[in-house]
C-alpha cells in the first residue's frame, strides 16, 4: 500500500491538525466517545484527513463500514447496498462512508434521505467543495457539518517524521530534519502530497549498505510545482477575490497584489479580474480620484490585446493603484438609493418643464414649458426642478471628502447656496 495509506491513524489521538473538533471536550470527539455518531459532512481541503476520521469514528464506535467513491461508485452500488441494511440483512451499526460526496448531483443525492432520515445508516460524507452549494438541502438539514481545517506545515512535520523509521512506514532511512521541513513547507496543507513526495524520494534515494540516504537533492527532483489551492468555479474562487476586493478597499498594496498572484497562477481568466477592478475603480474610489477608472479600462484593454503572462503587470499595476488611490464610496451609495427609488416609483412621470417637445401638439399641451436652457444664464445654472413631484429635495450624491471629490463637494456646495439664495430672492 502506498505509505499514505499504511500512516493512516487509528485511534482519535492519532488524528493531527484538527484539535477545534478532535481535542479534549470538543464536539466531534465527545460524539465519537459517547458512541452518538449523527450522520455528518466532512468539508476541508484535499488532504487533510477527512477519510482517515471517518475510518477512525467506525473503529473507535465498532460499527460496520462500507468506504465508496463518488468518482468510482455509481449511486445504484451504493443504494443496493442500504436497501439490504434497510431490509434487516444487516443488523449491525453500520456508517457509509462517500468521499468526494460532492460529485452526486443533488437528484442523485436524494437516494440517501430515506435511509438517513430512518437511521439505516449513519452516511459520513467527504466534500472539499461548500456543501451551501453543493448538497441537497433536504439531506443537508439532517446532517451535521463539520468543517476541517487544512494542516499547518508544522502539523505535516510530525506526521513525515512517524513515517521515518517505523513500522508502517519507511524503515532505515537518513533523511535531515530540513528535508522534512521542506517537504512540509511544499506540501500547501495536504498531508497526503507530503507523504507522496516522501515515498518518491525513498524510491529515489541511493541505499548503502541497507539505509536509504534521502538528500535534499532527492527531495528536490521529486517535488512539483507547489499546487496552489484555487477552484475557478468553487467557493475559493470567490473568496480569492473578496480578499482581492478587501486588500484594496483597506490601502494595502503589499496583500492585493498576493491575491491578484494567487487567482492568477492559479489560472484564473485575467478577464475577469480586470472587470472586477473596473467595478472597483467606480465602486470604492469613484470622483475620489477620476484616474482610476481610466486606469481600470486600460488593465481590461491590455489583458484582451495580449492576454497571460505579458499581461499580468498591467493587472499588477492597476491594483497597486487601486489600493492606493484615495477612497470614496459615495457613488455607490447614491445610485443604490437611486435605484431603490427607480424601482418603487416607477410610474413617477418626468416634470413636463423637462420633456422634449419634438411636435406641435405635444408642445401645445406643455411638453418644455418653463424649460430654462442652462447656457444661456450668467451662472450657468437655472432654477429649474428636474425630479419628479413626490421626490423634490430628495439627494442621492453625498460627495466624500477625499483627494479630487473635495474639489466637487466644494462645487456641489456652492451650487446649493447659489440656488438658495436665488429661491429667496424669487419668492
Amino acid at each position: 500500500m502506498p505509505l499514505a495509506v499504511r500512516m493512516r491513524p487509528e485511534k482519535i489521538d492519532d488524528i493531527v491538525g484538527q484539535d477545534k473538533l478532535l481535542g479534549k471536550g470538543k464536539i466531534l470527539r465527545e460524539f465519537i466517545q459517547n458512541d452518538n455518531i449523527p450522520s455528518m459532512i466532512l468539508w476541508g481541503p484535499p488532504g487533510i484527513g477527512k477519510t482517515s476520521i471517518a475510518n477512525v469514528i467506525a473503529k473507535e464506535t465498532k460499527a460496520r463500514f462500507y468506504s465508496f467513491s463518488a468518482v468510482s461508485n455509481s449511486i445504484k452500488d451504493i443504494k443496493k447496498l442500504m436497501e439490504e441494511i434497510d431490509e434487516g440483512l444487516d443488523l449491525e451499526k453500520t456508517i457509509v462512508f462517500v468521499d468526494e460526496f460532492h460529485r452526486f448531483n443533488k437528484s442523485q443525492q436524494d437516494a440517501f434521505l430515506p435511509y438517513v432520515e430512518k437511521g439505516s445508516i449513519i452516511l459520513i460524507g467527504a466534500t472539499t467543495e461548500n456543501p451551501s452549494f453543493e448538497i441537497n438541502n433536504a439531506l443537508l438539514s439532517r446532517m451535521r457539518v463539520f468543517v476541517l481545517e487544512a494542516l499547518d506545515a508544522e502539523d505535516i512535520y510530525k506526521l513525515l517524521s512517524k513515517a521515518i523509521n517505523s513500522e508502517n512506514g519507511l524503515e532505515n532511512v537518513s533523511i535531515s530534519d530540513d528535508s522534512l521541513h521542506k517537504i512540509a513547507n511544499v506540501a500547501n496543507g495536504d498531508a497526503r502530497n507530503a507523504l507522496t513526495t516522501l515515498e518518491l524520494a525513498y524510491n529515489y534515494a541511493k541505499n548503502i549498505d541497507g539505509v536509504t540516504y534521502i538528500s535534499e537533492e532527492d527531495i528536490n527532483n521529486c517535488l512539483s510545482r507547489k499546487s496552489l489551492l484555487y477552484d475557478k468555479k468553487g467557493e475559493e474562487h470567490y473568496n480569492i477575490i473578496s480578499a482581492l476586493h478587501k486588500s484594496m478597499r483597506n490601502s494595502d498594496p503589499d496583500a492585493a497584489i498576493y491575491w491578484l498572484a494567487r487567482m492568477l497562477e492559479g489560472g484564473e481568466e485575467p478577464l475577469y479580474i480586470a472587470r472586477r477592478i473596473i467595478r472597483f475603480a467606480s465602486e470604492d474610489i469613484g470622483l475620489a480620484d477620476i484616474n482610476a477608472l481610466k486606469l481600470a479600462n486600460d488593465a481590461y484593454s491590455a489583458c484582451h490585446y495580449i492576454g497571460m503572462p505579458e499581461c499580468a503587470l498591467a493587472l499588477a499595476e492597476a491594483v497597486i493603484y487601486m489600493s492606493l488611490a484615495p477612497k470614496s464610496n459615495s457613488v455607490y451609495v447614491a445610485y443604490e438609493k437611486a435605484k431603490d427609488d427607480a424601482i418603487y416609483t416607477a410610474s413617477l412621470p418626468v416634470p413636463m418643464q423637462i420633456r422634449n417637445a419634438p411636435t406641435k401638439l405635444m408642445k401645445d399641451v406643455g411638453y418644455g414649458k418653463g424649460y430654462i436652457y442652462a447656457h444661456d444664464t450668467e451662472d450657468k445654472i437655472a432654477l429649474l426642478e428636474c425630479m419628479p413631484d413626490n421626490l423634490r429635495g430628495t439627494r442621492y450624491y453625498f460627495p466624500g471628502s477625499q483627494g479630487y471629490e473635495q474639489k466637487l463637494k466644494e462645487r456641489l456646495d456652492n451650487i446649493n447656496k447659489w440656488k438658495k439664495i436665488h429661491k429667496n430672492e424669487t419668492k
